[in-house]
């Protein structure tokens, strides 16, 4: 992220500053201690939301130093290389304080112009005249290698049950992600040799989705068994599994097995960290 806000105490009237920051559901807080930890322990982390904490990096030389130096070393992917490869011009503008004159800070602002979601409607007003710069393109849209992919997937996947007219048992893998990252999503198909990509209604967000049960068995189960997700996602991906393994065996089909199905459904995925938070409420109810 890139913030500018008013500051009567620079020579510009603004302040600029940069931020790298992660943002998981409170229950991966495991996750963004090892991340901290493999960053050599710069940063912090704190709670952002009820339910959610943040991974940020927001001291410049730690940004340049620790930060840019991994992401030049293993480029992201995707549209997120595009925000990073303009985030890391604002970065080197600011190593150099050139950020600090009024032609440095529009050069900023035509930089953030074309990051993320733009400029904010306040800085739109204040500066109406910023051209925004060409964002980059023809970017990389293949995966890399399995783990990555597998890294993708502890972030962004979903592994879900659904059960239709108290017989029928579909398991569903997806992920969902932005239009402007269709390709990903599409690569996905021969990738992993099974699935189909649809848009929402309204075409800003895409969805890789495969739900044939053989290709849940012979192709999804056995990718994650070899490279496994993290976190509390890994939790889902396992009783995921112990689905599978009933339905495997048709035992879906009787009442003991759909009843043993909808068991471990309600503690899957939301539910999950429901039960969680609840849990948390009312050992603090205790000790209290």
């Amino acid at each position: 992220m890139v913030i500018v806000t008013k500051d009567s105490r620079k020579a510009t009237g603004w302040r600029v500053r940069v931020i790298f920051s992660i943002a998981l559901h409170k229950n991966d807080e495991d996750i963004l201690y090892q991340i901290k930890s493999y960053f050599g322990g710069v940063g912090n982390i704190i709670k952002e939301r009820e339910n959610s904490l943040v991974y940020r990096v927001y001291n410049l030389k730690d940004i340049v130093r620790v930060i840019l130096s991994h992401f030049d070393a293993f480029p992201l992917i995707t549209e997120k290389r595009a925000d990073y490869l303009l985030f890391s011009q604002v970065v080197k503008l600011m190593e150099n304080g050139t950020h600090l004159t009024c032609e440095g800070l529009e050069k900023v602002l035509a930089l953030k112009a074309s990051l993320n979601k733009g400029l904010t409607p306040v800085l739109k007003a204040a500066f109406p005249d910023i051209i925004p710069v060409i964002r980059p393109s023809n970017l990389e849209q293949k995966i890399p290698n399995p783990n990555w992919f597998a890294g993708l997937t502890s972030g962004e996947g979903c592994f879900d049950i659904s059960v239709v007219k108290s017989r029928y048992v579909e398991m569903r893998f997806r992920i969902t992600q932005h239009t402007r990252d269709e390709g990903l999503l599409l690569s996905l198909i021969p990738y992993l040799g099974c699935g189909h990509y649809s848009k929402s209604k309204d075409n800003n967000y895409g969805q890789y989705k495969s739900s044939k049960f053989s290709d849940i068995t012979n192709n999804i189960i056995p990718f994650f068994k070899a490279y496994p997700v993290l976190g509390i996602k890994a939790q889902d991906f396992e009783d995921w599994c112990k689905i599978a393994d009933i339905v495997k065996t048709g035992n879906h089909l009787t009442s003991a097995g759909l009843t043993e199905i909808n068991q471990i459904k309600e503690g899957m995925n939301r539910e999950r960290r429901t039960e969680d938070a609840e849990k948390e409420v009312r050992t603090g109810d205790a000790e209290d």
